[in-house]
């Protein structure tokens, strides 16, 4: 027995940050202090705080170190560890009341108001141990599955629970098993899409890095419902943790025959295989994952017939991403209605997110559905920093669109979102300030489509090529209003022509910024100036003489050589040969450099 448990996180995030390094050295400081027979070093998946990384958690006081460098551990096993002693300087600041009283991590800003489900595990257990899956009642669903309930059952569950898919559409998970069941074929599929590539979302990436049993759990668990005998994990190959781990936990499954023939003692055989990919954005959507897992280029196919009747090397196939299948063994050991108390009536459970941008609390949050935005944004999130307004966040990447300001209680569902113009998609949520310019915002998803489009559909290929160049245009001040008329009619056009869900919903972060924001489009156009400040070409940087005092800061240090003046005496910037690098803004101590 260990009377402390030393949980660090090594998730993507604070792996970069060197939490490896501080697992290396923690365990050097406890054998120097003889401590290792008394405390245990446990590696695990992210914690959600992934702005105050890297992050550890010391049990059983449940202290939340957080921004932990290799210098601190030291001072973490001399004083904390050996002596009992909180270090206060790297504990989280909500964890202290302002009367300095100590505060449990679930009543923090960050934790209070997130259900996690699908995260339940990550920062919990080891991800490499099938024992410490086990201990948090894993694999108990897959045991009920197959001992006490009929494939039908299991389907009939799933249904009532309402799940829907986690990758973007909602498309109701059941619904989607049933059709499968029902299709005829010798063989059978239960496929994971795991290649995940919204620009800002990495919700899959780290339930597979901090609970990969969980996957494969509900993967098992499906293939039973539909009579498949294989299932394929697609995930891209830029995710070297989460590939380590699902391979680690598949050979334990296989182990302990929870894979492979007969599996817990009965007639039901099912064993899992990792195919990755290669980063391409289309490979997202289901048929290109399928063409890509066969061995050919990435394309899609068209539908129907739909891959539940022709998948997977023309079988009846299944395909849920990461993300629904987290939910699968919940909903089976704790029941329909259990599952159908969170969340909403249309859309029951919860859903992941990862917030980023302009965000206080940059990281992982899981709430149910129906939370509003503002609560997600100024409760969890901490607030837009800096002082500065909210204006506008984006969900649902380059295939969402932007929810404004004015919209901030909306409750996040499925349909609400696409009421407005966005959609949920896998999970990514980016928070934009006062100094976003929206037209860049779209111009940048724009770009993002234009590099991942495969170029089979014509519309797809060469349209979203045209939007791009008019997108450029306005923020280059070339436009003109019959420009924003034509962007208008071909994001529509593009919207209802495209083969795959890429270029059909790739107008979409377009069109959504025209419709809540075509007041700043209107400026780019016709008043040729970026009301955000963010478009170089539009950008007028001047020099205010009444603040200057002709320190030459700011002539010393453009690269152009556009200011001019005495010391002493106010400058002038010469708009010829300015390149609006903002350079001068930045150095300048007397505010004296402003932006039009």
């Amino acid at each position: 027995m260990f009377r402390s448990h030393v949980l660090i996180c090594g998730g993507t995030g604070c792996t970069s940050f060197k939490s490896m390094d501080i697992r290396e050295e923690m365990e050097k400081k406890l054998k120097e202090y003889d401590l290792e027979q008394e405390v245990k070093v446990v590696t695990t998946g992210c914690f959600g705080l992934c702005e105050r990384g890297p992050v550890m958690v010391i049990y059983p006081e449940g202290a939340f170190y957080s921004r932990v460098q290799v210098d601190d551990v030291d001072e973490i096993v001399s004083e904390h560890l050996l002596k009992g002693r909180v270090v206060e300087r790297l504990l989280y600041h909500e964890l202290r009341d302002e009367e300095g009283n100590a505060r449990s991590l679930e009543d923090t800003r960050f934790y209070a108001k997130q259900h996690r489900l699908a995260l339940r595990n990550c920062g919990v257990i080891n991800p490499e141990s099938i024992d410490e899956y086990i201990a948090t009642d894993g694999y108990m669903a897959l045991i009920k599955a197959l001992t006490e309930m009929t494939p039908q059952e299991v389907i009939d569950e799933i249904s009532k629970s309402g799940l829907r898919g986690r990758g973007g559409a909602g498309f109701p998970t059941g619904k989607k098993w049933q059709f499968a069941a029902n299709s005829v074929g010798d063989q059978k599929y239960a496929c994971c899409n795991a290649d995940e590539g919204d620009p800002g979302a990495f919700m899959d990436r780290s339930i597979m890095e901090g609970d990969p049993h969980a996957i494969i759990e509900a993967m098992v668990i499906a293939g039973y419902a539909i009579g498949a005998s294989q299932g394929y994990i697609y995930v891209r190959a830029e995710y070297p943790i989460a590939v380590e781990r699902l391979k680690i936990a598949i050979g334990q499954a296989r182990e302990y025959g929870l894979l492979g023939n007969n599996i817990l003692g009965t007639k039901f055989c099912f064993d899992l295989d990792i195919r990755l990919g290669a980063g391409a954005f289309v490979c997202g959507e289901e048929t290109a994952l399928m063409v890509s897992i066969e061995g050919n280029r990435g394309e899609p196919r068209p539908r129907p017939p739909f891959p539940a009747v022709k998948g997977l090397f023309g079988k009846p196939t299944i395909l849920n991403n990461v993300e629904t299948y987290a939910n699968v063994a919940q909903i089976i050991l704790k029941g329909a209605d259990w599952f159908r108390s969170l969340g909403t009536e249309r859309c029951p459970g919860t859903k992941v997110f990862a917030l980023g941008g302009k965000i206080t609390n940059t990281g992982l949050v899981e709430v149910p559905m129906g939370t509003t935005l503002r609560e997600i944004v100024e409760e969890i999130g901490g607030g837009v920093p800096n002082h500065k307004n909210f204006k506008a966040a984006q969900t649902g990447g380059p295939s969402g669109g932007c929810i404004p300001a004015s919209l901030i209680d909306i409750p996040i569902e499925y349909e609400t979102l696409i009421e407005i113009g966005s959609m949920m998609g896998s999970g990514g949520l980016i928070v934009m300030d006062e100094d976003t310019c929206m037209v860049d915002i779209a111009k940048f998803f724009m770009e993002f489509v234009v590099d991942e489009s495969c170029g089979k559909c014509a519309p797809c290929r060469i349209g979203t090529k045209r939007i791009l160049q008019l997108l450029e245009k306005i923020t280059e001040g070339k436009a003109t209003m019959d420009d924003l008329d034509l962007l208008e009619e071909l994001c529509h056009h593009v919207q209802e022509s495209s083969l795959c869900g890429l270029g059909q919903t790739a107008p979409n972060p377009v069109l959504s910024t025209l419709r809540h924001f075509r007041d700043e489009y209107i400026a780019h156009i016709v008043d040729k100036r970026c009301p955000a400040g963010v478009c170089k070409a539009l950008l007028t940087f001047e020099i205010n003489p009444h603040f200057c005092r002709g320190c030459t800061l700011c002539a010393r240090n453009c690269p152009a050589e556009a200011i001019s003046g005495k010391p002493k005496e106010p400058h002038v910037i010469d708009q010829s040969k300015c390149v609006q690098c903002g350079l001068c803004m930045q150095q300048c101590r007397f505010h004296a450099v402003v932006k039009r």
